[in-house]
Formats: structure tokens, sequence, C-alpha cells
């Protein structure tokens, strides 16, 4: 376990950040009022979660490597947040749907129902828990791996070639 502290640190934090942004959303509307806008804003979670991504490859680099990283140590520390991401999404998605915004999801099936974007049927199939929890953990799966690769490839520093 100690020698994945900081991978742990840092999908602590990420799972911190997406409490608190359906936090936000909801406090904004768009879990009610606004929850035609939710499709839109919700993508806007991006932004924190390169940054953390970056933060942590930024600090992995620097107290594991000496300020050195390839772009593979990059890649795998990034792949290990990940899976501690997609292990703690489920638990997010339940504090999120049970405490922060138990109403999102007859919203959310009032909403698509009403628009005639899928029936009532299919709206209860696709919003519901068990089908969040399974979405947040491949979600944060695939969105981790390319968002690591990504990240690793500009945190990467190689160490300059010595003199011969």
């Amino acid at each position: 376990m100690k020698k994945f502290r900081l991978e742990i640190k840092w999908a602590l934090i990420f799972t911190a950040m997406m409490l608190i942004w359906h936090w936000l959303e909801k406090a904004v509307g768009l879990h009610d009022e606004h929850i035609d806008k939710h499709f839109i804003y919700t993508n806007l979670v991006a932004i924190p979660a390169i940054e953390i991504y970056v933060l942590a490859l930024r600090e992995k680099r620097k107290k594991a490597f000496g300020g050195y990283m390839t772009y593979r140590e990059g890649f795998k520390t990034g792949m290990i947040i990940t899976v501690m991401i997609a292990l703690l999404s489920p638990f997010v998605q339940l504090i999120s749907t049970t405490l922060i915004s138990p109403e999102f999801f007859l919203n959310i099936i009032h909403y698509t129902v009403g628009r005639g974007d899928v029936s009532q049927a299919g709206a209860e199939n696709l919003f519901n828990l068990r089908s969040y929890m399974l979405q947040s953990f491949t979600g944060a799966l695939a969105m981790g791996l390319i968002t690591s690769a990504l990240v690793a490839l500009f945190v990467q520093r190689k160490q300059p070639v010595a003199p011969a």
C-alpha cells in the first residue's frame, strides 16, 4: 500500500472533486430546473479531471522519479489512479444520487420522456442507480485510459544524456 500512497491520494482527491462537482450541478439547478442543460455542462468536469491527472503525474515525476519520468512510467501511474477512481466511482454515484440529489433520476426520466426522446420504460432502464454505477465505472476506465495516455505524453521528461 505504501508503494501506491501517491496514487491513492490522487484517486481520493479526484473522488472528492466528483462529489463537489455533483453538488455544484445540483446547486445551480442542473438536476432540476435546468436539467435541459445538464447534458452540456456536465462535460465541463473534464477540466478539473484533467488538471488532477496533470498534478498527480507531475508530483509522481518529482517525488518518485527525481524530476524525470518516461512516458511508460507516467502512463502506468495514470492507469493505477484510473483503476482506483473506477473502483470508487460507484460509491460517488451512490452518494450523489441518494444524498446530494435524490430526485435526479425522477427529474431526468420526466424530462427525457416529456421530450419524446425515450419511452418511460426505456428512461427508467437507463436512468437508475445500477445503470449509473456501471456507466461511471466503465466511463472512468475509458476516460482515464485516454487522459493517462495524453497527460503522460505532456508530463514525461527524459533525463539528459551525459556528455561522453
